[in-house]
């Protein structure tokens, strides 16, 4: 298995870890990625794959994937154990909306503070910062009576990991009242395969002499 990703790249820190919480054996290309640039040029073989020209991209075989919900599905049905969706149809649907959520409700706001200079102070953030900030207190309530996103840890719990950590990038921190949502964090953050994605990233980050959100 072959999966390409990006230093900074939300949807392919969630692949990693999802393979890693599976302890599949993969080879890991980071495409090529700048500050400058970006992720211009596109990787070939991400091109040919991907009609998004985007990462993550998964080949195994003969078989070839992109969209990390899309893979999350094929590591389940190829390495059902350890499960990241819960056993239960009820919860296991919960677990998927949520997931899907993070990727579709809360993360267009943060990709919307990218495009603006200054980020979350920018005059013309409030909308994204009230969309992100409403989805931070939806996810504390919701973790008052549970450890993590759906009951069992789930593909839900690293698909918002990351996604919380881009927004507190954008300077939309989780706020320190939240405490059921702080905990989660924690939680989530101190899982070996979950530290394996995301020090890389931070010591990205610090090389590249910018800001790291809180996130543990």
């Amino acid at each position: 298995m072959k999966i390409y990703s990006g230093p900074l790249s939300m949807f392919g820190a969630k692949v990693e870890i999802a393979a890693h919480e599976k302890a599949i054996t993969f080879d890991l290309e980071m495409v090529p990625f700048n500050m400058r640039t970006l992720y211009d040029p596109k990787h070939p073989e991400v091109l040919r794959i991907n009609p998004k020209r985007q990462v993550p991209v998964l080949i195994d075989g003969t078989v070839e994937l992109f969209d990390s919900t899309q893979i999350f599905e094929y590591l389940e049905d190829g390495w059902p154990a350890p499960a990241l969706w819960p056993s239960a149809a009820q919860d296991r649907a919960q677990a998927r909306l949520l997931e899907l959520k993070s990727d579709e409700v809360f993360f267009p706001h943060v990709i919307r503070l990218m495009g603006l200079r200054g980020a979350g102070e920018h005059p013309d953030a409030g909308p994204s910062r009230d969309g992100i900030e409403g989805f931070y207190r939806d996810m504390d309530r919701l973790l008052e009576d549970r450890e993590y996103l759906a009951g069992s840890y789930s593909y839900a719990d690293i698909a918002f990991f990351m996604a919380q950590f881009f927004a507190a990038r954008m300077a939309v921190p989780m706020p320190v009242s939240l405490s059921h949502l702080l905990a989660w964090r924690g939680r989530v953050a101190r899982r070996p395969a979950v530290r394996r994605v995301i020090d890389p990233m931070v010591d990205f980050l610090r090389q590249a002499g910018r800001p790291v959100p809180a996130f543990d």
